[in-house]
C-alpha cells in the first residue's frame, strides 16, 4: 500500500519506481487523502486505488507494507488531509511502515540526511527486496 495526499507526487514517485523495480510481481495499492493523489497514483501503475478516510482505514489493516512520508503517521498533517482516524490506523496496523522522512510539518527528524526524493525512493526499494513482500 502507497498512501499520498495533497498533489500525490511523492506517491506517484515510490509506485514508479517500484513498478520499474518489481515489474508485475506485486499488487500496489494506491491510497489517497483525495481523488487528486489517488488519480495519480493510479496513473504511475497502482493495480487498484482508493480515497478517502475510511479506505486508508480499511486497508492499512490488511496489507503486508505500507509505503508514504512521514506525514501519513501524524494526525492533521497535510494541511489537515491526514484525519486522527487515518493515522491511527497507519500507526497500529502490524504492517511493516517504510516512512520517508520529507514533511511540510514542524517536525525535524535528527540524523535524517537530506537526501533528495529519488534517493529515498532508492532506499525504500532496497528494503521492500530485504522483505520479499506483497506491497
Amino acid at each position: 500500500m502507497v498512501m499520498d495526499g495533497q498533489g500525490g507526487g511523492i506517491g506517484k514517485a515510490i509506485i514508479k519506481r517500484l513498478r520499474e523495480t518489481f515489474g508485475e510481481e506485486v499488487e500496489i495499492l494506491a491510497l489517497g487523502t483525495n481523488s487528486v493523489a489517488t488519480s495519480q497514483m493510479m496513473k504511475a501503475g497502482a493495480n487498484r486505488g482508493a480515497t478517502g478516510e475510511n479506505a486508508i482505514i480499511k486497508t492499512a489493516l490488511q496489507t503486508d507494507i505500507i509505503i508514504g512520508p512521514l506525514a501519513i503517521i501524524m494526525a492533521n498533517s497535510m494541511m489537515g488531509e491526514v484525519t486522527p482516524g487515518m493515522s491511527e490506523a497507519i500507526s497500529s496496523s502490524n504492517a511493516l511502515k517504510i516512512l520517508i522522512p520529507l514533511t511540510q510539518e514542524r517536525v525535524e527528524i535528527v540524523s535524517v540526511s537530506g537526501e533528495p526524493l529519488p534517493h529515498l525512493i532508492d532506499q525504500v526499494i532496497e528494503i521492500i527486496k530485504g522483505e520479499n513482500k506483497e506491497v
